[in-house]
């Protein structure tokens, strides 16, 4: 039988280990060594690692302590998602100026519907142009794939990883689907490569030979779904991205507390992460969220609406007058969060009763810093513990600079 994509020509981009990608260009005495991104705590996990570290055994989404326990000599990094929303927006920019549909299906992970392009740059060549590009701006390496549909350009990129290119040509989805091991098929995880490991699949190339009827039968209409991703066949579309309207961070403890400075502290800490987030991306919020968990799993959010701003000090104000309200004194609290919704693209809105020039060098002297040496480089002296927001450099000595601010 043939693959079903119709005439589509979908490309898949995938930026490799993506968080230690970032942290290397920060510090290059990590390369060619093994790096965890994560956190660091019993309930912490494995975000990225390397592909030093993933000749262990490690992989992403483990549990931190499995991960050290398979490769003790690894270097630990909490990351710092400010960096990596920076690099993506940069990634994202390129893509959106280059191509009229794309896909962003994560913070690292794109698919474009080069469909019809062919006929006036040939779609190889215009994707190999945006990946160049894209390491040519922001250093990072990038694979892709290409081919008729999402399922067979993604399952090309992870052949073509690390940082290379790989081009199914149109008619050949089978054969090179065939020789592939079944975990290679999207969607695919354990509990499912088990199932099918005890009907005697283990390649894909079985898996193809099968008769759909007996999938079905073996495990319902995942069965069925899974027949036609082996066969290459998927109709899946590019769906157009959008910028998201929010941004938020949460803190699960791992003891459950009522120290309610050390609570108000977090979240002064969140605000001002958030803030510099905002003005990395060039953007406005008018709405901030706090949420609050107690150790019942009951659930409190609280919200106001917010004149369009960036800036640490308004926002760490509405933070605490919010989480104020919100506290229920001498109640255990399992979960911290703060959002900042209703975001518009805006720089700097001086507010004339309140802002001066001298604020507002204050802002672009504090960004220079954390762009050049990280999120914590910079910070509130009130928040010099919330040291898990933002990136740790296991190489780098230098203290931050403590800012001694009166209201926070």
């Amino acid at each position: 039988m043939t693959s079903s994509g119709g005439n589509k020509t979908i490309a898949h981009l995938d930026l490799d280990s993506f968080f230690v990608s970032v942290e290397r260009l920060a510090d290059r005495r990590l390369n060619d060594k093994p790096v965890l991104v994560g956190g660091t705590g019993s309930r912490g996990v494995v975000a990225s690692c390397s592909y030093e570290a993933r000749k262990f055994g490690v992989h992403s989404a483990m549990p931190m302590r499995m991960a050290l326990q398979l490769c003790p000599n690894a270097i630990v990094i909490k990351g710092d998602s400010s960096r990596y929303t920076k690099y993506s927006n940069i990634i994202t920019e390129i893509i959106r100026q280059e191509v009229p549909l794309f896909e962003k299906t994560s913070i690292d992970e794109f698919y474009l519907d080069l469909t019809g392009m062919d006929k006036f740059f040939g779609c190889f060549k215009l994707t190999s142009e945006i990946r160049d590009t894209i390491i040519k701006e922001t250093g990072l390496p990038i694979s892709f794939g290409l081919s008729i549909n999402k399922t067979v350009a993604k399952v090309a990129t992870g052949e073509a990883k690390p940082n290379n290119r790989k081009e199914v040509p149109r008619g050949e989805e089978i054969p090179f689907l065939s020789p592939l091991s079944v975990q290679k098929i999207p969607m695919v995880g354990e509990k499912t490569t088990l199932m099918l490991s005890r009907m005697g699949i283990k390649k894909i190339r079985t898996l193809q030979q099968m008769p759909v009827q007996l999938m079905e039968k073996a495990m319902g209409k995942n069965g069925v779904v899974l027949w036609k991703k082996a066969n290459g066949i998927c109709n899946a579309p590019v769906i157009a991205y959008h910028e998201k309207k929010s941004i938020s961070l949460e803190r699960t403890f791992q003891e459950d507390t009522t120290h309610v400075e050390k609570l108000e502290t977090l979240l002064i800490a969140m605000a001002e992460n958030l803030a510099f987030q905002l003005r990395q991306g060039n953007k406005l919020t008018a709405c901030v969220t706090v949420k609050v968990r107690y150790s019942d799993f009951n659930t409190y959010t609280l919200q106001k609406r917010i004149p369009y701003t960036a800036n640490d000090h308004q926002l760490i104000a509405y933070t605490k007058e919010l989480f104020e309200k919100l506290y229920h004194k001498r109640l255990l609290v399992r979960l911290v969060g703060l959002r900042f919704s209703h975001l518009v693209g805006g720089g700097h809105q001086i507010n004339m009763f309140e802002d001066n020039a001298e604020m507002i060098r204050l802002y672009q002297a504090m960004d220079h810093v954390r762009n050049r040496f990280g999120l914590n480089a910079v910070k509130r002296a009130r928040t010099m513990e919330s040291t898990g927001l933002g990136r740790m450099n296991p190489f780098n000595g230098m203290p931050p600079i403590i800012l001694a601010h009166r209201r926070a």
